[in-house]
C-alpha cells in the first residue's frame, strides 16, 4: 500500500529534482496548494505561529498546537505533509513524543533543528545552537521513535550564522550518520556556499527559499544543478495571502462597500469548491435518506 510518506520518499528520489514544497500555515491553505497541482505541502512553524497567534518565530508555539493544525492539514489533503516541529520541544524524550504524536496526526516527514529554546526564524539575527552531541541525541530519539520507518526524519542546522559553513556542514554529515534522512543546511549566503554544502554533504538536501532571506533565490533548475533535492517556500502563500487581503480592505475603506471588489476575491463558488461544500451536502443527504429509512421501519 503506498503511503504519504512512501510517497514523498519516491518524489525525493525522482530525477525531475528538486521537489518544489510550499508552505501552508493551515488547512485550508493546504487545500489551494493541493489544488494548485503541487505534490506534497509544508507545514510551516513560523507561519503557523504568525497566522494562529499573530507573533514572531520565537519558538511561542506548541506541540498540542502544532499537532491541531497538522491533523487539520493531513484531514483534508491527501499529499505527504512534511512538519517544521522546531526543535522538538525539548530535550530528546520530547523529541520522541513530538514525533510520535506528529506521525499520528498524518505527518510524512518532521523537521527538526539544532537551535537552543527558543529559537528564532533561521534568516534572524542573534540566532545559537544546542552541542553536536545534544544534537545527534534528538536525531537518534527522532529515528527511534517513528512507528513507519517511511517516515522522514529532516535535521536542520542553524550553525552557518554562528560557527561557520564548514562547522554546519560538519554538524550536517553527523546529523545524516545518525540516521537523518534529509538534511536541511539553514541560510547559506550565496550560490558557492549552496554548491558547498551538496558536494561535502552526500544526501538529501533542501534549500529554503526566503524572500528577503539570506540565502538567494534561485530558479528550480539551478537550484537541480547545485544538488538540492527539495526547493521550500514555506511562507510564500502566507505573504502573498496578507497582500490580497490588504487589498480588499484598502478597497472597502476607500468605497465603504465591496460591491466593486469582486476581482480581488476568490468567488463564492469557488470557495465553496474548495473546501468540499458539494462533498459535504452529498453525504448531508445520504445519511439524512438513511435516518429516514430505518424512522419508517
Amino acid at each position: 500500500m503506498t503511503t504519504p510518506a512512501r510517497t514523498l520518499r519516491a518524489l525525493l528520489g525522482a530525477p525531475d529534482r528538486p521537489l518544489v514544497l510550499p508552505g501552508a500555515a493551515n488547512a485550508l491553505t493546504a487545500r489551494v496548494v493541493e489544488d494548485a497541482g503541487f505534490d506534497a505541502v509544508y507545514v510551516t512553524g513560523a507561519g503557523v505561529t504568525n497566522t494562529y497567534l499573530g507573533m514572531p518565530d520565537h519558538g511561542i508555539l506548541t506541540l498540542d498546537e502544532l499537532c491541531g493544525h497538522v491533523e487539520a492539514i493531513c484531514d483534508v489533503v491527501a499529499l505527504p505533509v512534511v512538519v517544521d516541529a522546531d526543535t522538538g520541544f525539548g530535550n530528546a524524550l520530547n523529541v520522541q513524543r513530538a514525533v510520535r504524536r506528529l506521525e499520528r496526526a498524518g505527518a510524512a516527514a518532521i523537521q527538526l533543528e539544532d537551535q537552543i529554546s527558543p529559537k528564532k526564524c533561521g534568516h534572524f539575527t542573534g540566532k545559537e545552537v544546542v552541542s553536536l552531541g545534544e544534537m545527534v541525541g534528538k536525531v537518534q530519539a527522532a529515528v527511534d521513535a517513528r512507528r513507519d520507518d517511511d517516515l522522514l526524519i529532516v535535521a536542520r542546522t542553524d550553525a552557518r550564522a554562528s560557527e561557520g559553513l564548514e562547522a554546519a556542514c560538519e554538524r550536517a554529515a553527523a546529523y545524516r550518520d545518525a540516521g537523518a534522512d534529509v538534511i536541511f543546511v539553514e541560510a547559506p549566503e550565496s550560490a558557492d556556499e549552496m554548491r558547498y554544502i551538496t558536494t561535502q554533504v552526500p544526501g538529501l538536501h533542501i534549500a529554503n527559499m526566503v524572500e528577503g532571506g539570506r540565502t538567494p533565490l534561485l530558479p528550480r533548475r539551478t537550484l537541480g544543478e547545485l544538488g538540492f533535492a527539495v526547493a521550500l517556500y514555506a511562507n510564500a502563500t502566507m505573504r502573498g495571502a496578507v497582500v490580497g487581503m490588504r487589498e480588499v480592505l484598502a478597497h472597502l475603506g476607500k468605497h465603504g462597500d465591496t460591491r466593486e471588489a469582486g476581482h480581488l476575491m476568490i468567488s463564492w463558488e469557488d470557495r465553496q469548491a474548495l473546501v468540499r461544500k458539494p462533498e459535504f451536502d452529498r453525504l448531508e443527504e445520504r445519511y439524512a435518506a438513511t435516518a429516514e429509512r430505518r424512522r419508517v421501519r
